[in-house]
């Protein structure tokens, strides 16, 4: 049974205090280029991220009216995306709500107004990147320290993140269905769902209905996720092309 680390998904930021200190001692800030494309999970809508970081007032409206905490704002240590949104899938992960309220709530349209449901949503795309790791083809159960964590680490105030909990609970000791079972898409099947392992257990697979909301990333058991989403990448450019980033 795999060892939950109840630090994996915290946040670690620095002090505006902290930062000045580092400056007025000589010491030297670097700023990762966070501007590349395939590197940062954006809330749904988002434009390409040149338009995105040119139209972005950075008002933080649609972290206010998003139900599940997915949305946070980059801080100092990100100066040229500072205030702008991302999300941090393995943290809390985007469940595509019916009604795009951040979309709606966005007054530059940084965040497009032309998508009107999450299907339309094209953040990213899910993949595999360790069957070692995952619970299903190793045929492990799903650990109530796993649970526990969640219930400890995540936002769990809104009474949707609470049903997301309820949800899980229901795992626990069963067989990890959980990223299939989970996608909040309506129509999930066309995202993914479980197929069998050549060894035994199953495997998730990932198809072209994916919008790379994170949701599998957040709430897979494993210590260290066994599915990750690939920012900015489509199904087609990453399963089919070959765009392995």
């Amino acid at each position: 049974m795999p060892e939950i680390d109840n630090k994996r998904r915290q946040f670690i930021g620095y002090s505006s205090l902290g930062l000045l200190g580092a400056v007025m001692s000589g010491g030297i800030i670097f700023a990762p280029d966070v501007s590349a494309e395939n590197k940062i999970l954006r809330p749904p809508g988002a434009l390409d991220e040149k338009d995105f970081l040119a139209l972005c007032i950075k008002c933080g409206q649609c972290l206010q009216v998003c139900p599940y905490h997915s949305i946070h704002l980059f801080d100092i240590t990100t100066i040229y995306s500072m205030g702008t949104p991302y999300i941090d899938a393995r943290e809390r992960a985007c469940y595509a709500c019916e009604a795009l309220p951040c979309v709606l709530a966005c007054p530059s349209g940084a965040l497009s107004h032309s998508i009107e449901k999450p299907e339309e949503a094209k953040m990213g795309v899910a993949v595999l990147v360790s069957q070692e790791r995952c619970l299903g083809v190793q045929k492990k159960s799903v650990p109530k320290s796993f649970i526990q964590m969640i219930k400890t680490t995540h936002p769990h105030s809104h009474e949707l993140e609470l049903k997301v909990i309820e949800k899980l609970e229901a795992y626990e000791d069963r067989a990890c269905t959980i990223c299939a079972d989970l996608c909040p898409l309506e129509n999930a099947s066309l995202a993914i769902e479980m197929i069998s392992h050549k060894e035994g257990g199953e495997m998730p697979k990932i198809f072209s209905g994916c919008i790379g909301c994170g949701v599998c990333q957040e709430l897979c058991p494993a210590t260290d996720s066994a599915i990750v989403i690939k920012p900015r990448l489509t199904y087609e450019q990453y399963y089919i092309e070959g765009k392995k980033s």
